[in-house]
């Protein structure tokens, strides 16, 4: 293996920089050359390449999102579009490739694996929603962001004793909501995965003002609702007009914590370790603790679940 390339697809997430440098920099003090792929898979069949060395990675660690751009390409879902991506890549001397994104992306990187690419992918989503890994690229920063805005709402909440509610991202998966809601305080939360009545959410409200709570926080996942259908839902059962924040592409944004960071730093190393060691067809996750190599088909056919013990002790202190 002489030329790998590395793409970031999907949804951005702070800490992809981190893993693209990561991937540059193994790859050259393995003798490597490194190819990027602007704008993903789109980019891959347009031929959007650059060489990448050293210096091209050079104070990126801090910014967040993917100075390589991100895409969705519907014509690389098909198999004429993966077979255009594999040609693009045979024409450019590339012997491997790092697909950093979410599962949708690994379908393609398992797609191109299966047609003779030798592929590896890098979970990068601020969802953590990926099968086979206990974290993924993005996570930490997101609820972290989260968690600051909530404690800033909360201060206007209280000084105004107001029901506040916050949507967050999350259409399939919760884990944003519940780990912001209870690293901060929030009364009641809401993930796709329960499917949570929103009845329940008003007879724990009027709990609380009867214990005479004047302030309380309400994250729901967009997945559930919007906070707009919660507050009007709340209005009509109880007449208390709650003030809604859309936290929306905030969470995807800024600088990636230190977490990011060396998770970033750790999963792109493996990655280009195991193309060298001439691995194909794995995602690199985390379990408990350790930075492996896990087959796509693990990651793409189980489903990342929602821990029980988190959501139960977040019911269990929103008391």
């Amino acid at each position: 293996m002489k030329r790998i390339a590395v793409l970031t697809s999907g949804g951005d997430a702070p800490g992809m920089n981190p893993a693209i440098r990561a991937v540059v920099r193994r790859a050259i003090f393995n003798g490597l050359e490194v190819i990027g792929i602007e704008h993903g898979y789109q980019g891959l069949l347009d031929g959007d390449f650059i060489p990448l060395g050293v210096s091209s990675v050079g104070d990126v660690i801090q910014r967040g999102g993917t100075f390589l751009h991100t895409a969705r390409s519907e014509e690389f879902k098909t198999p004429e579009g993966q077979r255009k991506g594999l040609m693009n890549l045979h024409k450019s001397d590339v012997d491997g490739l790092v697909v950093i994104g979410g599962d949708g992306s690994f379908k393609g990187a398992l797609a191109l694996s299966k047609l003779g690419m030798p592929t590896i992918g890098v979970p990068g989503t601020i969802d953590n929603d990926v099968a086979g890994t206990e974290a993924t690229i993005g996570f930490d920063t997101a609820v972290n962001t989260v968690i600051e805005a909530v404690d800033k709402i909360r201060d206007t909440a209280y000084s105004h004793d107001r029901t506040t509610i916050i949507e967050v991202m999350g259409r399939s998966a919760g884990l944003i909501a519940l780990w912001s809601g209870l690293a901060a305080g929030a009364e009641s939360i809401l993930v796709p995965e329960r499917k949570d009545d929103l009845q329940q959410v008003v007879i724990h409200l009027k709990d609380e003002k009867r214990r005479e709570k004047r302030h309380i926080i309400i994250i729901v996942a967009e997945g559930v609702c919007s906070g707009a259908e919660v507050r009007n839902f709340i209005m009509a059962e109880t007449g208390i007009d709650p003030r809604v924040t859309v936290l929306g592409y905030i969470q995807r944004g800024g600088a990636p914590t230190a977490a990011d960071r060396v998770l970033g730093c750790r999963m792109g190393a493996l990655a280009v370790d195991l193309l060298a060691a001439g691995k194909s067809g794995y995602m690199i996750g985390q379990q408990a603790g350790v930075i492996k190599g896990i087959p796509f088909e693990e990651a793409l056919l189980n489903r990342h679940e929602l821990p029980t013990d988190l959501y139960n002790l977040a019911l269990s202190l929103a008391i």
